[in-house]
């Protein structure tokens, strides 16, 4: 059956009149309120779910983290670093905090950072050493031949290489010095000294009437105490970074005893040691000098 547009119109509008709103716990305002429950109750259900995962995902990114730094640490090499002095003498600072002060002529070679069990450093030249203690790390330093070991204590090594003995002395705490090219061992106790002859291949045990001596370049100083001008040239040249030769056997083996200041010139020291001394030196070039008998 057909209607016309009016007629539609009229149905339409009776239909509308005849429908009614839900009423009471069904109406549109109760209904909302339970909705909006129900929004809730689910939104609590979900929120430790997502703290979980934000939580899962920090720890992720730290482990990530713990990995990385522990690669990095030990299997990535550590970049080595050398100091080296001319004629003046220099202070060092490890990443340990242990401070070593270098003589003239002298190097230092060194990781940036000490990883894995122990801190190795290697030395040419002379160093004293003041190291920090660290029962978990021992302190290794390699000059030539020579491996000294420590926890934390100080003491002073001279290894240049134009010398024949590689010369360990302690002045406090205790050291283990070895030998790469034997099984030997020493351990030193304060006032001694491990000598190792380079040509001879033999390491010995000396007692140090005074330590001052051996420590005396680090107060800008030079004591020679009875010892041998074969001794004392090398030292000096050490020090003044030149070569200095003794042509005669008995006078090499001719004992001194002697004090000067380090900011005396090569020259003078050498000087005042042959008043009186039956030798004299000549400058051959600004490298080498000649000490004749007279």
């Amino acid at each position: 059956m057909k209607y016309t547009e009016t007629e539609a119109d009229k149905i339409l509008d009776k239909l509308i009149t005849s429908t009614r709103s839900p009423r009471g716990q069904y109406s549109a305002a109760e209904s909302y309120k339970l909705l909006e429950k129900r929004i809730t109750r689910k939104s609590k259900r979900i929120l430790p779910l997502r703290i979980w995962h934000t939580v899962a995902s920090v720890a992720a990114i730290a482990l990530i983290c713990i990995v990385g730094w522990c690669t990095y640490e030990y299997l990535i090499p550590t970049k080595m670093q050398t100091i080296s002095t001319l004629a003046n003498r220099m202070e060092v600072t490890l990443p340990d905090g242990s401070q070593i002060m270098l003589n003239r002529y002298s190097s230092l070679t060194y990781p940036k950072r000490f990883k894995g069990d122990s801190r190795e450093v290697t030395l040419n030249g002379e160093g004293f050493f003041n190291i920090t203690k660290n029962p978990n790390k021992p302190f290794i330093v390699t000059a030539e031949m020579m491996k000294v070991q420590v926890l934390g204590t100080q003491f002073n090594i001279e290894a240049y290489v134009n010398n024949p003995d590689v010369k360990t002395t302690l002045i406090e705490g205790s050291v283990m010095v070895s030998i790469d090219s034997t099984d030997e061992q020493m351990i030193l106790h304060p006032s001694e000294s491990a000598i190792y002859n380079k040509k001879n291949k033999t390491l010995e045990l000396a007692v140090e009437d005074e330590t001052v001596a051996t420590m005396a370049w680090q107060s800008n100083s030079f004591i020679f105490d009875k010892q041998t001008l074969q001794e004392i040239v090398r030292k000096l040249g050490n020090s003044f970074g030149v070569v200095i030769e003794i042509d005669n056997h008995d006078l090499a083996n001719y004992r001194l005893t002697a004090k000067f200041n380090n900011d005396e010139s090569l020259e003078e020291i050498l000087t005042l040691l042959q008043t009186g001394r039956g030798f004299t030196f000549k400058k051959i070039n600004n490298q080498k000098i000649i000490i004749s008998k007279d």
